[in-house]
């Protein structure tokens, strides 16, 4: 098959244009998370997202739709929990996400059961997404760029010394507010791009290979974009000729680039100056 034959289908047409969008929300938000040390959100917020789909089955409301708000008021949770009962990130993170998950767990028994809809959500199908989703990606990854571009300064600063960002006149709660509300709405719709168990990767694969080139905030940010946006290509690819998962694929495809940004990263340092 060739690649006009390839790109001739409209589900990978959809695919791809979703993909690549939120694969640069999830890259650019990422080298956030993992600078300020709350990498693991996106797991956390995914388990609640579980929440949020169970309560869409019952309630027999679209998934998305279920699932975003009960997400968004989570992340904001965690951060109150962070700024307000002085508990560590990871814990905030810990005791948000069991309790997201144990709804989900309960609600899914009154559903009797798991259906195809949310076993799609649990595994990914970025194959599978529909018109209205891939619609959306644009609108977040805009959101997205605009924020870190609009805030940089503001970013960095509250990302590397959060007390010299509150000594400076920073509105710190504000920066921090933004970013766990654009992660939980990165979280939700990258759900079916990779699905619950694997959403978290989208965010901090691509980052933490960007860092392993030791590079400025601003190369940092392209690199990981680049990347994400490469693995959702190559492992949508992947995926359709052989056959494959295609939010696993994805997520492969991240840890390569992962794996070759380390080697790089270590030959250089042999080599030295």
């Amino acid at each position: 098959m060739s690649l006009a034959e390839f790109l001739g289908f409209a589900f990978i047409q959809k695919a791809l244009f979703a993909g690549v969008f939120l694969a640069l929300a999830c890259s650019l938000l990422g080298v956030v998370l993992v600078l300020r040390r709350l990498s693991l959100i996106g797991d956390g917020l995914a388990h609640v997202a579980f929440g949020g789909l169970a309560a869409g089955l019952v309630l027999n409301v679209y998934p998305l739709y279920a699932s975003l708000p009960i997400v968004m008021i989570s992340s904001v949770g965690i951060w109150r929990l962070t700024e307000r009962a002085r508990i560590l990130g990871d814990a905030a993170i810990g005791i948000v996400s069991s309790l997201g998950i144990a709804s989900g767990v309960i609600l899914v028994s009154l559903a009797d059961g798991f259906n195809v809809d949310l076993m799609s959500y649990l595994f990914g199908n970025i194959l599978a997404i529909t018109g209205g989703e891939a619609a959306s990606a644009p609108f977040i990854a805009a959101a997205v760029v605009a924020f870190m571009t609009v805030y940089q300064r503001e970013i960095l600063s509250v990302s590397f010394d959060e007390e010299f960002a509150r000594a400076s006149g920073i509105d710190h709660r504000k920066i921090n507010r933004t970013i766990i509300l654009l992660a939980a709405v990165v979280v939700v719709f990258a759900m079916k791009m990779a699905g619950i168990m694997l959403a978290s990767a989208l965010l901090i694969l691509p980052a933490v290979t960007a860092l392993q080139f030791a590079l400025g905030f601003k190369a940092t940010l392209v690199l990981a974009g680049s990347f994400g946006v490469l693995a959702v290509i190559g492992g949508v690819a992947a995926a359709f000729f052989l056959d494959l998962p295609a939010g696993a694929t994805i997520v492969l495809a991240n840890f390569c680039f992962f794996l070759l940004a380390r080697i790089g990263a270590g030959l250089g340092r042999a080599k030295g100056p």
